[in-house]
């Protein structure tokens, strides 16, 4: 695998994709006091390093031999793991062809060489905003459903409980819809998740006592 580095931050990961060592150190100069920079030198490294740590952002050159930036960015957007990473080419293209290519292909934004710093932190600063913020929405969005998913999950227990349940009125056992009898805490059992401790109410309480008095005197 060719040269690749990484230095590290404590926020988004940007994965700079050039094949002029030169434009590596310029950009990942301007952009390492905020973001932590992982650099190669191809498209083909490029898939590879995704592959092994997502970035939240690429920023990929245009013009590199073997496989130029809109074939790596068709081949990137290929794949749903990493459909959603913002993409913004770098190039000394300005052309209004050039640029619409670009976009037409999945980059979200275009920068043109020579570079402009400043403004190159600007647009990397508000895609990486916008990237967050649709990242909350989603994960909001996945958490909201999973929540619906164990509503409708509880809903569909309590329904099995629904509706007249045949009990017998001397055993107290109770009549599946297959026409099997259970006794009543198996049923329960079998159609929730409940669970059971046994004790005894009062007045079968004082039902036992008395039987247990009735004993006595009688053995006396």
């Amino acid at each position: 695998m060719g040269h690749w580095g990484q230095i590290m931050s404590k926020h988004s990961t940007i994965l700079v994709v050039d094949d002029d060592q030169m434009n590596i150190t310029v950009v990942t100069s301007a952009l390492k006091a905020e973001y932590n920079i992982i650099s190669v030198l191809s498209g083909f490294e490029a898939i590879d390093q995704i592959k092994e740590q997502l970035p939240d952002l690429i920023l990929l050159d245009v013009m590199m031999p073997d496989m130029d930036g809109f074939e790596t960015c068709k081949i990137i957007r290929s794949d749903k793991a990493f459909a959603d990473i913002p993409i913004i080419f770098l190039t000394a293209l300005d052309s209004q062809e050039g640029i619409r290519q670009g976009l037409a292909i999945g980059g979200i934004d275009y920068v043109t060489k020579p570079l402009d710093l400043e403004l190159l932190k600007l647009r990397v600063h508000n895609h990486l905003e916008l990237k967050n913020r649709n990242d909350l929405v989603k994960d909001q969005r996945d958490l909201l459903e999973i929540k619906n998913k164990e509503l409708e999950e509880v809903l569909a227990r309590v329904k099995l409980l629904e509706g007249i349940i045949p009990i017998c009125s001397y055993c107290k056992k109770i009549k599946d819809d297959k026409k099997n009898w259970h006794q009543l805490e198996t049923y329960i059992s079998l159609h929730s998740e409940a669970m059971f401790s046994h004790g005894m109410c009062p007045e079968c309480a004082e039902e036992q006592m008395q039987k247990i008095k009735k004993m006595v005197i009688l053995n006396s």
